[in-house]
């Protein structure tokens, strides 16, 4: 059967469907464990989400994955990743990188458990603990999967929470340039090297008030581009924020906001390909983006655009 460890790993499981003729009816579901409570497991297969009740569970395994990055793979785009959203308060634990910025977003705010924490794992967890709680804030712990897994074993003997598993999606750029077509009919997308006060105000309508910390996460990256698109009468539509970090120059893709009165007519497309070329001309040729599981409608989106799941991570909350 599986465990709480096996999250985030790609497993099959076979479960009863019905009976007939006294015996019991099988079918087989292959996909990514998402969650395991007491009473359910959820994957996310390549037909979407499944939730299957453990009583209807005959059998279940962790299988290898089709596609396995390589750890270094893993940790340099992480490594990108992280110097794409960077926390203005920042601490080493041997290749662990602690980070705090006011509890704004996950990212900015846990423990990147990639490389070695120059500890033995159980004093590194502690050290975690500690460095949270002088700086007042829950310690969180961000475990790239399938690299961290001793890391989430760990922690669900612990009594650690998990939030939502987070895919990390990559693209080339030639790509998303190619599936996304251009839209003449849509109003041009502004580029910018600084946000507005309009951009602000529209990210912080999906992501809460930004602190002073926030801002600092936003401008902190030398190469960055604020996306926005506007009608007619100046009315914001949209908005996104770019970046290029890392040695390999990954084009780093967040905050993708449409308007309400601007959904379904290609607007997300439309800014994420004005991006693109922007990043394309600046020597950029992949992309990445970080998008919960459960948000099908984005994971759909950026199928479309040519995206695939490089890995996955999982957030781990201490006990309160």
């Amino acid at each position: 059967m599986l465990r709480r460890q096996d999250v985030g790993h790609r497993v099959v499981v076979r479960r009863i469907v019905g009976i007939s003729e006294d015996r019991p009816l099988f079918t087989d579901a292959l996909g990514e464990l998402v969650d395991l409570t007491e009473t359910e497991l959820t994957l996310a297969t390549a037909h979407g989400t499944l939730r299957v009740p453990l009583q209807e569970v005959h059998r279940a395994k962790r299988v290898p994955a089709t596609r396995r990055p390589r750890a270094a793979d893993v940790i340099a785009l992480e490594l990108a990743s992280h110097e794409g959203w960077p926390a203005p308060v920042q601490a080493r634990l041997g290749d662990w990188v602690l980070r705090a910025a006011q509890n704004w977003t996950g990212r900015a705010n846990s423990a990147l458990t990639v490389g070695d924490p120059d500890r033995p794992l159980e004093a590194a967890i502690d050290a975690v603990l500690d460095w949270y709680a002088r700086h007042g804030q829950q310690a969180l712990i961000n475990a790239p999967m399938p690299l961290a897994a001793p890391v989430n074993a760990a922690l669900d003997a612990r009594g650690w929470t998990s939030r939502a598993l987070t895919l990390v999606q990559t693209a080339p750029l030639a790509r998303v340039l190619t599936t996304a077509a251009e839209r003449p009919d849509l109003p041009g997308v502004e580029l910018a090297d600084t946000p507005n006060d309009d951009w602000f105000a529209m990210v912080a309508e999906h992501k809460g008030t930004l602190p002073e910390a926030a801002v600092r996460v936003l401008t902190g990256v030398p190469e960055t581009v604020f996306a926005q698109v506007r009608d007619a009468d100046g009315e914001l539509l949209a908005v996104a924020r770019g970046t290029i970090t890392g040695p390999e120059r990954w084009h780093g893709i967040a905050l993708l906001q449409v308007a309400p009165q601007a959904r379904r007519q290609g607007m997300a497309q439309h800014v994420v390909r004005a991006m693109a070329g922007w990043a394309a001309q600046r020597g950029a040729s992949r992309a990445y983006l970080q998008v919960e599981e459960r948000n099908t409608g984005a994971v759909a989106l950026y199928q479309r655009l040519g995206f695939d799941t490089h890995h996955t991570y999982l957030t781990r909350e201490a006990p309160v």
